[in-house]
């Protein structure tokens, strides 16, 4: 039996259709299949690798940790070194409010403890999310889901959430003194890369203070450099109650983690003790290469180098069946008119060896996320091939 087919018989599928590419090997902006073929990563594994694939410091950090230690017991139990290096390292560049971590396995457990710690603080139940948002597949993440499409086949699910357009009044409107939480997405990723207004995001801010409801911003995707500052908020003149990571927290390996102020946090450990509790949350390698990860990302000027990534990124890209773009940072979704169109493009670019896909509420647009440490020459690159399989796809359109 081939590797695929095994593939396809032992490993339980997520759609009837996979990408299926045999890969072997990835560095840098590339991964690479069994047959050698290089593909330059332009979503970057879903903003996992915001570092690019296989950093030296990360295999490093990674190789010394598992020589070191691995599993040892239950998160919170022993003191580990990397997890307290790791949130020594996240909480210094936080605002004071955001000052202590709880690791988790992912971005989608992360949702779950932030829900869980805004019914413990508050003692409420009604929870405020966006239409076309996601944070997670989990249930109770799945509760907050901003599409039906996605929820209806696992009804019934949890009781008193709202789901209220991103960027609308009626959003803040709903927020009351019933309200435990408002968890939205700083940057919506999902719905194709929607920016709010300052003002709105100000306003849910403000709105969830005169309540007492939290604010739960999730950056699972938006964060670690990919709008162009190293937290999104930050460009809104907000901060958050608490705030979600995950993707690229672990430079690679698995690993979320939701962060709050540290009175908060401690409702966790009472009444009942273990009030959100993991076995593998912040696993000491994948802290410390979430650390080494970091530390690249900060000292090596990735981030200062966005803005100018971003406009070559918007005068490169250019083709008349492009109806809108949307970007922020290195960060781009790119529409057309229908998904079938979008979906010829998206594995033209495949066979012409450039990694993309579509967006989970917005078929009909394109995903741009590459690595933040990709050079001029490499993001040069790309846009040409992304250009020309525009350009193929579409003398061949009245065949696909």
């Amino acid at each position: 039996m081939s590797l695929r087919n095994e593939f396809l018989q032992l490993i339980a599928q997520t759609s009837d259709a996979p990408m299926g590419l045999e890969m072997v090997k990835a560095e840098g902006v590339y991964i690479y299949d069994y047959q050698g073929k290089a593909y330059l990563d332009m979503i970057s594994g879903f903003s996992v690798a915001n570092i690019g694939h296989s950093h030296p410091q990360v295999v490093a950090a990674v190789q010394q940790q598992a020589a070191a230690y691995m599993h040892l017991i239950v998160y919170g139990e022993y003191i580990q070194q990397p997890q307290v290096a790791y949130a020594q390292l996240l909480v210094a560049h936080l605002p004071a409010s955001l000052n202590c971590v709880y690791f988790t396995n992912s971005g989608a457990e992360a949702t779950e403890g932030a829900m869980k710690l805004a019914k413990r603080v508050t003692k409420r139940s009604k929870i405020i999310s966006c239409n076309q948002a996601y944070h997670g597949s989990t249930q109770g993440a799945l509760s907050i889901m901003g599409d039906e499409y996605f929820r209806n086949a696992f009804r019934p699910l949890l009781p008193d959430i709202s789901h209220l357009n991103y960027n609308s009044q009626s959003f803040i409107d709903a927020i009351d003194e019933q309200t435990a939480c408002v968890v939205l997405e700083t940057v919506q990723a999902e719905s194709g890369i929607v920016a709010p207004s300052a003002a709105w995001l100000q306003a849910v801010r403000n709105q969830c203070t005169k309540h007492g409801a939290l604010m739960i911003l999730d950056e699972i995707q938006a964060g670690f450099g990919r709008t162009g500052s190293l937290w999104a908020f930050e460009q809104f003149d907000v901060v958050p109650d608490v705030l979600l990571l995950g993707k690229a927290l672990g430079g690679g390996m698995p690993l979320g983690a939701f962060i709050a102020d540290f009175q908060l946090m401690q409702t966790l450990t009472h009444s009942p003790v273990l009030g959100h509790i993991t076995t593998f949350g912040g696993h000491p390698v994948s802290c410390a290469a979430g650390k080494a990860a970091l530390e690249v990302l900060l000292q090596g000027k990735y981030i200062a180098s966005i803005a100018a990534k971003h406009q070559l990124m918007q005068q490169l890209i250019q083709h008349p069946s492009i109806i809108a773009k949307r970007s922020i940072g290195l960060w781009m979704a790119i529409e057309f008119e229908d998904f079938s169109l979008n979906h010829a493009i998206v594995k033209r670019c495949v066979a012409n060896g450039l990694i993309t896909d579509w967006f989970l509420f917005n078929s009909r647009s394109l995903r741009i996320a590459p690595p933040l440490v990709i050079s001029e020459e490499e993001l040069k690159s790309m846009c040409t091939i992304l250009v020309q399989s525009i350009e193929e796809v579409i003398a061949l359109r009245p065949e696909f």
